[in-house]
């Protein structure tokens, strides 16, 4: 579960990654003479310029249940582990070795997604993931330079005002992406259409429901 307690931190499937020469071993996505100082290949920044192109679409695969938007979330405080605080990005942005973007350069050749959710499923996720970046390798996808602001500093408002985009905030939205993302879908196969039927009426069933918290806000007791 993704987000078991309001007030504590979620569980997240980070997932770190490169590519290697089946046959040497090499990590293809190391590169020391890197002009950007990430010590990424080109073929490196492409697999990232995939990713954060599939990323509205791939959120659907990635944080799989109405539970793991009270993760995945915009906007909430930052203070400690305990304080409730999410500590994922919420941003499609990627950067150095920075917590607070959704891509980190942990190191030369070595990439971290921060944002995949506990809940998801490994199979599906890595499936639509690899597909997603190979397709930027296959556009010669530049993702742009690389964000080196700390995120979690920024107001939503100054977020948009630097023409950063955010990943869907509620199930619906991340299912409306991937919709429209073949390429996403290409990864999930046959099981695509069952997959959204699926999430769709996970949502309706949760929609439908009235919680405490409704009750509490909205209904006065005399």
């Amino acid at each position: 579960m993704a987000k078991p307690f309001a007030d504590r931190t979620g569980s997240g499937g980070h997932i770190h990654y490169h590519l290697a020469d089946s046959k040497t071993g090499e990590n293809l996505f190391e590169d020391d003479s890197d002009p950007r100082g990430l010590e990424l290949s080109k073929m490196a920044y492409h697999f990232i310029g995939g990713i954060l192109a599939h990323a509205p679409a791939l959120t659907a695969v990635m944080s799989p249940t109405v539970n793991c938007y009270k993760r995945l979330q915009v906007g909430a405080g930052l203070t400690s582990s305990t304080s409730g605080y999410t500590w994922v990005p919420a941003s499609i942005t990627y950067g150095d070795n920075n917590r607070t973007q959704m891509i980190r350069v942990a190191g030369p050749g070595n990439v971290e997604d921060r944002t995949v959710s506990a809940a998801c499923n490994p199979y599906l996720a890595f499936a639509a993931y690899v597909v997603a970046g190979m397709d930027g390798i296959a556009r010669e996808l530049d993702p742009g330079e690389p964000n080196r602001s700390n995120m979690y500093d920024l107001s939503l408002d100054e977020i948009r005002q630097r023409g950063i985009n955010m990943l869907p905030q509620s199930l619906p939205e991340a299912i409306a992406e991937l919709k429209q993302d073949e390429v996403v879908q290409s990864g999930l196969g046959v099981i695509t259409d069952d997959f959204i039927k699926l999430k769709e009426a996970e949502w309706s069933e949760y929609h439908s429901q009235v919680s405490r918290w409704e009750v509490d806000r909205y209904l006065q007791m005399f």
